[in-house]
């Protein structure tokens, strides 16, 4: 990942126009993170914010790089947070203690607090994403904090079984999952004591208040070796949304396609996949 950086860095200098690293004091521990703010920002005009989570073992910088996100800010006007996880992870209950362990959720509350005070936040658009480890801790976001966040969307992370123990009686949140078929680090179909499959992480957050549901297919690009289902269920303000990518790895899609050492797959450029987070958020009330 450190080598790719040195060339991604390169590529993506214009990502850190408007960034800004920052700490805020939680608990005993001093926590890092990183701002964007549009390339237009105006302190005078409240924005929609994402926060941005990183996978296992990155950093906010790799993330930011990676994923893009920085130029679909600019492009649609909405600030950016990056957190950083302690030691690189994020507390899903994998190698640690769900309700004893790093306190995440305390943290990411604290700082949303902190993001309101420094800058003006429309609170009715918070949304927050991740890849990876940061994918499975939106899951958890979505069940502790859907009074603060309005939707997220989880990239090569479908639901944590030990979400699903803990939290029962979910609220209703917006949620967008996308996974790649063939993903080798994160099992499309699930791993027993970890986490679901894509698809019943998709029936867990749809209930019978989801009625409306539909399936598209796009296969645009021939020679890009994916395709794409997308496969919605919506009910009067929240829509429920799996996007399962044929032949696709544990990749971001529409970013660039790199070899990081591991076995992380193709990434399809049949969808943007910022795009159609962008428009997804923007249309959770």
């Amino acid at each position: 990942m450190k080598n790719v950086l040195l060339l991604l860095v390169f590529i993506g200098m214009s990502s850190f126009g408007f960034a800004q690293t920052k700490t805020i004091q939680y608990k005993e521990t001093k926590r890092r993170y990183i701002v964007y703010t549009p390339k237009d920002y105006d302190a005078q005009k409240n924005y929609p914010v994402i926060f941005n989570f990183h996978g296992g073992g990155m950093t906010p910088a790799e993330q930011m790089l990676y994923t893009k996100l920085n130029q679909t800010a600019d492009k649609y006007g909405f600030i950016v947070v990056y957190p950083k996880g302690i030691d690189e992870d994020w507390n899903v209950g994998f190698g640690m203690s769900y309700q004893n362990g790093t306190d995440d959720i305390g943290f990411t509350d604290a700082l949303l607090t902190q993001i309101e005070k420094d800058y003006k936040i429309n609170s009715k658009k918070v949304f927050a994403t991740g890849l990876s480890r940061g994918g499975f801790f939106c899951h958890r976001i979505a069940a502790e904090l859907p009074h603060r966040f309005s939707a997220v969307a989880s990239v090569g992370a479908p639901l944590p079984d030990s979400v699903a123990y803990h939290h029962s009686n979910r609220k209703e949140i917006g949620m967008l999952m996308v996974h790649g078929r063939a993903d080798k680090i994160v099992d499309y179909e699930g791993k027993d004591g970890g986490y679901y499959s894509a698809l019943n992480s998709y029936n867990y957050w749809k209930d019978e208040t989801f009625t409306d549901e539909r399936l598209t297919k796009i296969d645009n690009i021939p020679e890009d070796d994916t395709s794409v289902e997308i496969l919605e269920a919506s009910s009067k303000n929240k829509s429920v949304v799996l996007i399962s990518v044929a032949n696709g790895g544990h990749t971001w899609p529409g970013a660039d396609t790199f070899n990081i050492g591991l076995p992380i797959g193709l990434t399809s450029k049949e969808l943007d996949i910022n795009e159609f987070m962008w428009e997804f958020f923007n249309n959770q009330n």
